[in-house]
């Protein structure tokens, strides 16, 4: 058998290296290419890793970027072409993997094109689901409303669970929470940082003052990005013992973090799934935001609330994300009442993602798909 995979972000990648874990030890022998991060590097060497040149996310960023974009694409297509294997596995993002899609059902008849971690068009581009229907052979959901909607449409669906279940899971640490710790998690990319740090630093810088019982803990996902954040802490006026900025350890931080404030995205359901009372923020440049508001057709964008199907979690979006609104809601999730009923609403939200085995029951839908 021959697959070829695609992901474009360090978290398609974590899920990818689980699908593909599960996929070799299901088909013995099978020859994977692609691209994807170095988890999936890892496992199939003919994986190429281009996670972080190629996690942009924006209008205006993604168009800087053209070019480039247009070139990785074209150079995979053609090797697909050339290869034309049996099977194609697209990770989420959407922008990228929904034009390979089209390109290969055309030039590649024969190859079986599967979607794992659907792109989110039942928040925006509604319109992308005929297209999908025409292009995809199967699509493996991670949350529970997403199959029924596209079978409605013709679309092949499972609802496989979501990842993280099994991976915080098995991560997770009880009894190690700290009731006067404040996480704060701003993000994994430089322009998360450059928006969301400022305001975190701020928030420090008060609250240090008024509640001097507190303390203030950061996670960077690489040592580069810890020393961004330390010289814009350093800026601010902050020496490194009120706000401590650590590497590679925000799981860890999650657990042990009394309360936490969290840039949307893969980060909102992790410390949902690993208890974390939080609060969602969120700032992107305001062409990004304006066109956004226009698109997206959800009330919310956290995804515990979008489960829950109500506003769970304080979701704190561009104009409403300032050190004030953060800090009275850090106050407000620090009295014990608080907490306790926003972890109960988190914990019935997060269990409709599924009791785990995710990556094993999407593995075992490809195998499925194959042998028809």
């Amino acid at each position: 058998m021959n697959l070829y995979i695609i992901a474009g972000e360090k978290s398609g990648d974590i899920h990818g290296a689980l699908l593909l874990k599960n996929l070799l030890r299901l088909m013995p022998g099978l020859e994977v290419r692609g691209l994807g991060g170095g988890g999936m590097h890892a496992l199939c060497p003919e994986v190429e890793d281009w996670a972080d040149e190629a996690a942009v996310i924006g209008f205006v960023e993604v168009a800087k970027k053209y070019g480039w974009f247009r070139k990785r694409f074209l150079a995979l297509l053609e090797q697909i072409r050339r290869d034309q294997p049996d099977c194609l596995v697209l990770i989420d993002y959407p922008g990228f993997n929904l034009r390979m899609a089209e390109k290969v059902r055309k030039y590649c008849p024969h190859t079986k094109i599967v979607y794992f971690i659907s792109p989110q068009v039942w928040a925006w581009h509604r319109g992308r689901i005929p297209k999908m229907v025409r292009t995809l052979d199967l699509m493996m959901c991670i949350f529970p409303f997403e199959a029924p909607l596209f079978r409605e449409a013709g679309l092949k669906s499972e609802f496989v669970g979501h990842p993280l279940v099994d991976e915080i899971a098995a991560i997770r640490k009880e009894g190690v929470r700290e009731p006067s710790l404040v996480g704060l998690f701003p993000g994994s990319r430089n322009r998360e940082i450059d928006r969301h740090f400022p305001v975190f630093a701020e928030v420090v810088r008060r609250l240090s003052r008024t509640r001097p019982d507190l303390k203030f803990e950061t996670a960077a996902s690489n040592e580069a990005l810890a020393e961004r954040m330390r010289g814009m802490a350093r800026k601010a006026g902050m020496s490194p013992d009120i706000f401590n900025i650590t590497v590679g350890r925000y799981h860890e931080l999650m657990d042990r973090a009394a309360v936490g404030v969290v840039a949307s995205g893969t980060a909102t359901m992790e410390a949902a799934l690993h208890r974390l009372p939080y609060m969602l923020v969120y700032k992107v440049p305001l062409l990004t935001y304006w066109m956004a508001r226009m698109l997206i057709k959800i009330r919310f964008i956290g995804m515990v609330n979008i489960l829950a199907e109500k506003p769970v979690v304080k979701e704190l979006i561009q104009f409403d994300f300032t050190p004030d609104k953060v800090i009275e809601e850090i106050e407000r999730l620090l009295v014990p009442e608080n907490r306790d009923a926003l972890l109960a609403e988190m914990k019935r939200a997060s269990d409709r993602l599924g009791q785990g085995g995710a990556a094993e029951h999407a593995a075992q839908a490809v195998c499925r798909l194959l042998s028809e």
